[in-house]
């Protein structure tokens, strides 16, 4: 008898329309023309100064000299990869690298496997997850939206005897560099997230961020309590169930916490704190796209990378030029 058992969509023909290898395979001007394309629809430069679309081609270097302001401009002036110095090509293929991994990708990898410093792949990164938050539609979610947080960093390690450890629940034994993840995500929708010193920050972030007469799903932590006022909630007590008869329940916030998990444990092995929410963005996304073929994702981030603007918070990161 042959059992017909459903396939993951990770592992079906659907998911895998990019290959890392025609990308890596693309000579500069067809990377370039292909970047080009993206950015501009009809494939005429654009002025990121003034709007202007009449220019000069230089000679000496590959850029433009708009006729209406006078300012030399290139593939990439203006975008997120503002003053880059990689190789077009190799900016596609690292997206492609980027794009591939499930549960993330960390700079030290793709240093390895561009060749090329993790300073370099580091910036990189960070700056792709800055044009995937500017990409993201942040409206108010709705319908059925389950509401969770779980604390990421801070680890205290305990000490070797027994007699030596201390209460590590206690304030004053704690570093004080832990932080909450708190997640809003809309069944079958968008996931969005924010970053705070305590869960109950959550219920501001709430209130503004899902629309009037959206069901909340949330466990039974206190703080939910002040919910109450502004949406029909449900309530899962974990203790007793993961799902409800009435359909409370937050097992897709979990599983975005399940992702963010496996990303800092077993990819980044550490996240520091002052940028966990880009990784909490990157991984939001990730939950969203999740039925997206790998070609559709790389669409995707290439698009965003060329809309966003020059980010002031990555641009002479390591000089320490950056906001």
């Amino acid at each position: 008898m042959v059992i017909d058992m459903a396939q993951h969509f990770l592992l079906s023909p659907a998911a895998r329309t990019l290959s890392l290898a025609k990308v890596l395979r693309m000579s500069d001007a067809q990377a370039e023309e292909a970047f080009r394309a993206v950015r501009w629809a009809d494939g005429n430069p654009v002025c990121p100064e003034c709007g202007g679309t009449s220019h000069y081609d230089l000679k000496s270097r590959p850029v433009w000299k708009c006729k209406a302001c006078s300012k030399q401009f290139s593939l990439t002036s203006g975008t997120i990869f503002h003053s880059r110095k990689l190789r077009i090509r190799d900016i596609l293929g690292a997206i492609a690298i980027f794009t591939n991994g499930a549960k993330g990708y960390s700079a030290l990898q793709l240093s390895r496997d561009l060749g090329c410093d993790y300073k370099t792949c580091f910036v990189l990164l960070h700056k792709l997850r800055e044009s995937i938050k500017a990409a993201r539609d942040e409206g108010a979610l709705q319908g059925d939206v389950e509401l969770d947080g779980a604390y990421f960093g801070g680890h205290v390690r305990p000490e070797n005897r027994k007699e030596d450890r201390k209460d590590r629940r206690l304030a004053e034994n704690q570093t004080g560099k832990r932080q909450v993840v708190v997640v809003a995500r809309e069944r079958q929708g968008r996931t969005i997230t924010t970053v705070a010193k305590t869960e109950a920050a959550g219920v501001a972030f709430a209130r503004k961020s899902i629309a009037t007469g959206s069901t909340v799903h949330a466990d039974e932590a206190s703080h939910w309590d002040q919910l109450a006022a502004n949406f029909p909630i449900k309530r899962i007590n974990h203790q007793v169930e993961y799902s409800a008869a009435d359909g409370a329940c937050t097992n897709q916030a979990e599983s975005f916490f399940s992702r963010i998990r496996r990303a800092e444990i077993g990819i980044h092995h550490h996240v520091a704190g002052v940028y966990l929410h880009a990784y909490a963005t990157e991984m939001a996304w990730r939950e969203d796209a999740r039925r997206q073929s790998n070609g559709n994702q790389f669409a995707m981030l290439v698009s965003a990378a060329a809309a966003a603007p020059k980010s002031e918070q990555w641009r002479g990161y390591w000089q320490r030029r950056c906001a």
